[in-house]
C-alpha cells in the first residue's frame, strides 16, 4: 500500500513540474456533489489525480479525534468510527460526500444546530499549495487564515489532502420523533426551544406547505424495539409525514436521505422496487456528469441551500410563497459557530442572529419566465441571508464581494496560489461557462 507521505510526494512533484499556469482541477475517486453544469470550464482543465487519498489514518478513542485523508467518504468514515462507538460530529446526508468536500463546500446536517458545519469540528488541515509545498494549517498557527479560508473555498486555495477532526460518542441506534405544526410561528417556537435547551442529538425538518411543518428530532439509543430503513422502498421525507416515531440503525439515520431529501430517485414506488437497491445519490450524479453534454441546462432542476437568519424566516418564506411557491423544503437549523473569515466585514457586522435555518430547495423545475437563482440571490442579499455556491450563481462581481471577504480571500490566495492555477472563487463559481 502507498503511504500517505508517498501520495503527497507524488502530488507535490506533479505540481512542481508543471509548465505554465493553465487552470488546474482535481480528480478524486468519489463523484462530485456539486450541481452539474453542462458547459463548465473545469471539465476541460488538466487534472491532478488525488483519487488515492481515501485512507483513514488513525482513530484516537480516548481523545475522540480522527485523522483521515480528504477523499474518505462519509459512508466509510461512519463505518470505521462506529466500530469504536464514535461518529463524526456533522455527517452530511449523502454517502459519498468526502470529508474534504464537506469543508470546501460547507456541508451541514442535523447536528449543526449544536455545532455548526463540519469545518467547525476540524482541528488541522494539510494543504498542498500551487508550488508543491505542503502546509500544516490550524486555527492558531502561522497558517491560521488559510485554515479558516479553506471553508467554502471550493478547491481554489490548494489541495486539501488530510484532516484532523473531532468525534463524539455514539450508540447503535437512533430514535426519530416527528412533530407536526400547522403554522410557522409554532414551528419556529419549537425549534427555538430545542436550540436553547440543546436537549436532542439531532434536529431537522421538512416544510411541506405554508400550513404543514414537520420537525424531526433524533437521539442515540442502545436498543430498538423495531427497525426501519430508507435504503429501498421507503422515502424518509414521505414516511416521516405519516408517523410519530421511527427506530433506525445509526448508519441508516445518517444516510436516510441518500436517495433524495425532498425528491427521491427513483421517484415512483415501482421504480424503487426495481432499482431502489442499486441507485443512490452517487449513481445519479455519476450518470448526469457522464451525460452532461447531452442534457440541456433547462432540464437540470434548481438545487440550492439558503441560510436564513432565524429572525427573518417569516419574511423570507412570505416572499418565497409569492415568487416561487415550490414544496417540500428541507429545513436544517444551523448554529453560526463564528463570524467566518470568508464573510465580508460589513456583511458579518450586520449579522445579529446566532441561529440560522438552512432552507434547501431540491428538484424545482426551471421556469423560462423566471431566473429562480437570481431572484433568490437578490432577496437573500436584502435580508442578510446567503446561499451556497454548489449550484448556478448569477452574482455580479461587486455584489459577490459584498458577501464574501475579498481582502481575506486574496491574502490567502497570494500565499497559496499566486498564479491562479486553481482559479478564482468568483470566476469558478459564478462565471464557469467557456
Amino acid at each position: 500500500m502507498t503511504s500517505h507521505e508517498e501520495k503527497i510526494l507524488r502530488i507535490s512533484k506533479q505540481l512542481r513540474q508543471r509548465q505554465g499556469y493553465e487552470p488546474l482541477s482535481i480528480k478524486k475517486k468519489a463523484v462530485s456533489h456539486e450541481v452539474p453544469k453542462a458547459s463548465d470550464q473545469q471539465h476541460l482543465n488538466e487534472r491532478i489525480d488525488i483519487s488515492d487519498l481515501t485512507d483513514i489514518i488513525s482513530i484516537d478513542e480516548a481523545a475522540m479525534i480522527c485523522i483521515a485523508e480528504s477523499g474518505v467518504t462519509y459512508l466509510d468514515l461512519v463505518r470505521a468510527t462506529l466500530e469504536h462507538d464514535l461518529v463524526p460530529i456533522v455527517v452530511p446526508e449523502l454517502k459519498t460526500i468526502t470529508i474534504g468536500g464537506a469543508v470546501t463546500g460547507c456541508s451541514i446536517e442535523s447536528m449543526s444546530y449544536k455545532y455548526g458545519g463540519f469545518h467547525d469540528t476540524c482541528l488541522e488541515y494539510e494543504v498542498v499549495i500551487a508550488g508543491g509545498e505542503v502546509l500544516t494549517c490550524t486555527p492558531d498557527n502561522e497558517n491560521a487564515l488559510i485554515f479558516q479560508m479553506m471553508h467554502g473555498s471550493f478547491g481554489t486555495l490548494g489541495i486539501l489532502t488530510k484532516l484532523k477532526f473531532k468525534l463524539v460518542p455514539a450508540q447503535p441506534f437512533v430514535r426519530m420523533e416527528f412533530f407536526k405544526f400547522d403554522n410557522l410561528a409554532a414551528y419556529q417556537a419549537a425549534i427555538s426551544d430545542h436550540y436553547t435547551r440543546q436537549d436532542t442529538d439531532f434536529m431537522d425538518g421538512i416544510i411541506f406547505s405554508p400550513n404543514e411543518y414537520l420537525l424531526s428530532l433524533g437521539n442515540f439509543i442502545s436498543s430498538a424495539p423495531y427497525l426501519r430503513d430508507y435504503n429501498w422502498l421507503r422515502v424518509c421525507c414521505q414516511d416521516s409525514r405519516h408517523r410519530k416515531e421511527n427506530y433506525v440503525k445509526t448508519i441508516d439515520y445518517f444516510f436516510r436521505y441518500d436517495h433524495g431529501v425532498t425528491n427521491s430517485t427513483p421517484s415512483s414506488w415501482l421504480g424503487r422496487l426495481l432499482l431502489g437497491k442499486f441507485i443512490g445519490s452517487a449513481e445519479v450524479l455519476g450518470l448526469v456528469r457522464k451525460l452532461r453534454g447531452l442534457i440541456p441546462e433547462k432540464m437540470i432542476p434548481v438545487t440550492v441551500d439558503t441560510f436564513i437568519p432565524f429572525s427573518r424566516t417569516r419574511e423570507f418564506l412570505g416572499w418565497y410563497n409569492q415568487e416561487i411557491n415550490f414544496y417540500p423544503l428541507w429545513c436544517v437549523p444551523y448554529k453560526l459557530a463564528r463570524k467566518y473569515e470568508w464573510l465580508a466585514q460589513d456583511f458579518a457586522a450586520d449579522i445579529k442572529d446566532e441561529l440560522f435555518l438552512d432552507i434547501a430547495i431540491y428538484g424545482l423545475p426551471k421556469n423560462p419566465a423566471k431566473n429562480y437563482y437570481k431572484l433568490l440571490e437578490d432577496e437573500l442579499m436584502g435580508i442578510g441571508a446567503i446561499k451556497t455556491l454548489i449550484s448556478t450563481n448569477y452574482y455580479q462581481e461587486d455584489d459577490f464581494w459584498k458577501i464574501f471577504n475579498k481582502p481575506n480571500y486574496y491574502q490567502a490566495k497570494r500565499l497559496v496560489d499566486p498564479n491562479n492555477i486553481f482559479q478564482d472563487l468568483y470566476k469558478k463559481k459564478c462565471r464557469p461557462i467557456f
